[in-house]
């Protein structure tokens, strides 16, 4: 995959660069991030160049990982970090992806993350054509299964020592969100007052259909 990049009212996501590693090691120094993350921890300023300069490019050029940098048009500073993972079956019958963020603790409360979100998935639904999207939080993630619920996630439940964290098994909450949840792509817009009529950079604007028929369980 060729990188790309989305756009939103007052946002930017962008593949990162080599210049964010100090930006990205000061966000990761917050406790929050590598107590929620698999962020190494303690998160020196080598681990930020390593996913900077390494894991990123890796990544888009593997079709492994899709990371953007979520950056504020107002000024230029890092939001947070957002992207589609474990991609092994996004090219699959599942036609399946997860998405992941974190964001910067000064950013946080204000929509950005959420307006970010809906950027991805519409990308995701609309140009890569997928069909399930999961997402994933270690159980007490409450901060995470908010901006879940909000980008309309349906909770689907818990899975039991589902990650390894700090040498300890743990408990993972579990959401997933289908093109058919959203009855109108238009409507995913960023919660500051982005109207939607005008697509993201990097995205057709035009909803690539489902290839695979859904047949609900009725029980």
């Amino acid at each position: 995959m060729k990188p790309v990049t989305l756009a939103t009212e007052r946002l930017v996501l962008r593949p990162f660069e080599p210049s964010d590693a100090p930006a990205v090691h000061a966000a990761c120094q917050e406790p929050d991030i590598p107590r929620w993350t698999s962020v190494p921890s303690p998160y020196g300023i080598e681990d930020a160049e390593h996913f900077v300069g390494t894991v990123v490019p890796e990544g888009w050029r593997d079709d492994t990982t899709y990371d953007f940098a979520v950056v504020s048009r107002a000024d230029g500073s890092l939001v947070g970090a957002m992207g589609l993972v474990r991609l092994d079956r996004l090219h699959t019958p599942e036609r399946q992806a997860e998405l992941g963020y974190w964001t910067a603790k000064e950013h946080r409360g204000r929509g950005c993350t959420v307006e970010a979100a809906r950027a991805v998935v519409r990308w995701g639904f609309d140009d890569l054509g997928v069909e399930r999207l999961e997402w994933h939080a270690e159980a007490g993630n409450e901060g995470s299964r908010a901006v879940a619920r909000k980008l309309g996630f349906h909770m689907e439940g818990t899975l039991r020592a589902k990650t390894v964290h700090g040498g300890t098994r743990r408990d993972v909450w579990i959401g997933s969100l289908l093109p058919s949840d959203l009855s109108d792509l238009s409507d995913l817009s960023g919660e500051s007052g982005e109207s939607g009529k005008r697509a993201p950079a990097g995205r057709t604007g035009t909803r690539r259909p489902d290839t695979t028929p859904y047949l609900p369980y009725p029980g």
